[in-house]
């Protein structure tokens, strides 16, 4: 099974997997070579995680592809499922339907990337799902790179991380905003710092295990454990990465190609 990153986020969606799915081998690939995806012009992001897939499922040939990226499903999603269509892909969208459903105060934020906030594919989950709320989307141009730094044990600011998230707290009306929905698969690794900083408890919505639970749902018990003694490997677009980055696919048991 391929997980797939522009960077080190989706190990929060490869976490929960190999939890629900212990007998699967997975590949992980970071794209760090095209990191990070919001600066790019949606056309040309698109035909590069086409184009890039094309050599993935040549050189992995996997059973079944998550796509753990907000940003790259949502611009490349449809792309990939009609390129390869014997593929099956299982994609990353923002967590707006459960959000909708759980909030109580009705103010619900959206903190992802600038593109995500952006896309139309995010307007329609609102419109279709939480239409009855009042939905704060915050693109956040940083936290991105401030997630992967912090998880490879380099210091981050408090401030700036502060910063980034002080536009998903809204009060109104006696109303505070009780749910924020981690838009991007590196904010959950901020997780704790995000509680510790926030000034008033919500719950930060996390999609890694719904994400997983969908994967397992698709992948047939015959074909499981199709390579039970292989290890788990990680893959980077960008080449070998650096000893931090080594060193944190190895305490996630990823042999690092």
């Amino acid at each position: 099974m391929l997980v797939f990153d522009s960077g080190i986020g989706g190990l929060t969606v490869l976490r929960e997997a190999r939890v629900l799915m212990p007998e699967r081998r997975f590949v992980y690939v970071a794209d760090d070579a095209g990191f990070p995806y919001g600066g790019w012009a949606e056309d040309e992001l698109r035909g590069h995680v086409v184009a890039l897939f094309g050599r993935l499922l040549r050189d992995h040939d996997p059973v079944l592809c998550i796509v753990a990226c907000n940003t790259a499903f949502t611009v490349a999603g449809a792309a990939l499922r009609a390129a390869y269509p014997a593929m099956t892909f299982v994609g990353t969208v923002p967590a707006i339907k459960p959000a909708a459903e759980r909030t109580r105060s009705g103010l619900v934020s959206v903190l992802a990337t600038p593109g995500t906030v952006q896309r139309d594919y995010t307007r329609r989950l609102i419109q279709s799902f939480a239409s009855k709320c009042q939905v704060r989307l915050v693109g956040s141009t940083r936290l991105a790179r401030i997630a992967e730094a912090y998880i490879r044990g380099l210091p981050v600011s408090d401030d700036d991380i502060h910063a980034e998230i002080a536009g998903c707290f809204v009060e109104t009306d006696a109303r505070r905003t009780d749910i924020v929905v981690l838009g991007c698969t590196h904010y959950p690794f901020l997780a704790n710092v995000f509680r510790r900083l926030a000034p008033w408890p919500v719950d930060w919505l996390d999609p890694a295990e719904a994400i997983a639970r969908h994967a397992r749902s698709l992948v047939p018990l015959a074909e499981q454990a199709l390579h039970p003694d292989a290890a788990d490997r990680a893959w980077f677009t960008g080449g070998a990465p650096d000893f931090a980055t080594r060193r944190l696919m190895n305490s996630f048991g990823l042999a690092v190609d």
